[in-house]
């Protein structure tokens, strides 16, 4: 073993024991271990010995592609990623600025999904995808838009749902390929939703999520206490998941599953752990189901875990001044007194990417066992 000595570079107070993660994968090395995505090789030359057990991700695009887009006038044809893309209202305002800021054009948002699409494609990648489109801006009103349309480029996955009944949606977009996510986005979809479900299971989710969703008094502060009992509440199961907040008000949690329960399973698994959390602050929750009987309390919204039911995708950005964006959390920064649910942007999130790296790695290829669970 080499010790490298303290020279002018060192910190003074730094300390391995306090860095757990690693910034490649955002994973501890506990998790690398219980599912690696390298395999090593010891009967290798050392430049052959890693055997990558993941699919290879996407390369960003390069500063020429970026650039290609700066210099189109307010509509043209775009290659990016290795297809054309016919981007359109290049100038139009999409996002209002925030705190004395310039707005955000929809020139500006493809630029952030082109940037942003390597690192959202695992938790969109074989999934139905759900718009939520909002083509003349986020100051308008939105609409849902799920399914696929005539004129999307064929190079974009479709999946045909089998269980679509006469006049539900029948195919669906699936972002297998980071430039389909860039054609959502040129779509006029702000917002990004894919289903917990595979299309290749699409009734066996494998994911679970809790939603804590604020009411109009919940404090900022009464949210992270609820976010923080459910931490606690993981823990004791010893069950691992990752929070999120929203990029508007609330904070989600993911917790990857082995495949096999049904939506009736993970939804009554996440209703008995719901439940007792509230059961511990119950002056900050409530279970009725219409907003106008809740007098202002949160609701633990365990309903999401539903076919077809879906939340904000980690990285998605949503309909409000400055482009706020849904960002993956470490546990520990739930106690971090400057978090705020919508504190990053789509101008500010490739710092913190850049940084730390993205939390939600650690989930990826998880498979575990729901513990069971008995209700009260």
């Amino acid at each position: 073993m080499l010790l490298h000595k303290h020279d002018d570079f060192a910190l003074a107070g730094w300390d391995a024991a306090d860095h757990t993660t690693s910034v490649l994968s955002g994973r501890t090395n506990d998790e690398v271990k219980a599912d690696p995505d390298y395999a090593w090789r010891s009967d290798l030359p050392a430049a052959e010995a890693a055997i990558a057990l993941r699919a290879p991700e996407p390369e960003p695009p390069g500063e020429d592609e970026l650039a290609a887009l700066d210099a189109l006038g307010k509509s043209g044809t775009w290659e990016i990623f290795g297809h054309e893309l016919r981007v359109t209202n290049l100038d139009k305002i999409l996002f209002p600025g925030r705190d004395g800021e310039d707005p955000i054009t929809k020139r500006e948002f493809l630029r952030y999904a082109a940037r942003i699409a390597p690192v959202v494609l695992p938790y969109l990648r074989g999934r139905a995808l759900n718009m939520h489109r909002y083509p003349d801006g986020a100051g308008s009103k939105g609409f849902w838009h799920k399914q696929i349309p005539d004129h999307a480029p064929e190079w974009i996955t479709r999946w045909d749902n089998p269980d679509a009944d006469p006049g539900e949606t029948s195919t669906y977009v699936v972002v297998d390929d980071p430039a389909t996510l860039v054609w959502a986005a040129n779509f006029g979809a702000l917002e990004w939703h894919p289903w917990t479900s595979p299309t290749a299971a699409p009734d066996r989710p494998d994911y679970v999520l809790l939603d804590l969703d604020p009411g109009p008094t919940t404090t900022w502060e009464e949210l992270r206490d609820l976010a923080c009992l459910h931490r606690q509440a993981l823990k004791h199961l010893k069950v691992h998941g990752r929070p999120k907040v929203t990029g508007r008000r609330g904070i989600q949690i993911w917790i990857p599953i082995e495949p096999g329960p049904t939506f009736a399973d993970t939804r009554a698994w996440a209703e008995t752990i719901s439940k007792t959390v509230g059961a511990v602050v119950p002056e900050l929750v409530s279970w009725k189901w219409e907003k106008s009987e809740r007098e202002g309390l949160a609701r633990l919204d365990y309903t999401q875990n539903a076919v077809n039911k879906t939340l904000v995708a980690p990285y998605s950005t949503r309909p409000a001044p400055g482009a706020p964006v849904s960002v993956p959390l470490e546990w520990h920064e739930l106690d971090d007194p400057e978090l705020r649910p919508d504190r990053w942007t789509i101008r500010t999130v490739f710092d913190r990417l850049a940084e730390q790296g993205d939390p939600f790695r650690a989930l990826l290829g998880k498979r575990q066992r729901l513990p069971k669970l008995t209700s009260r």
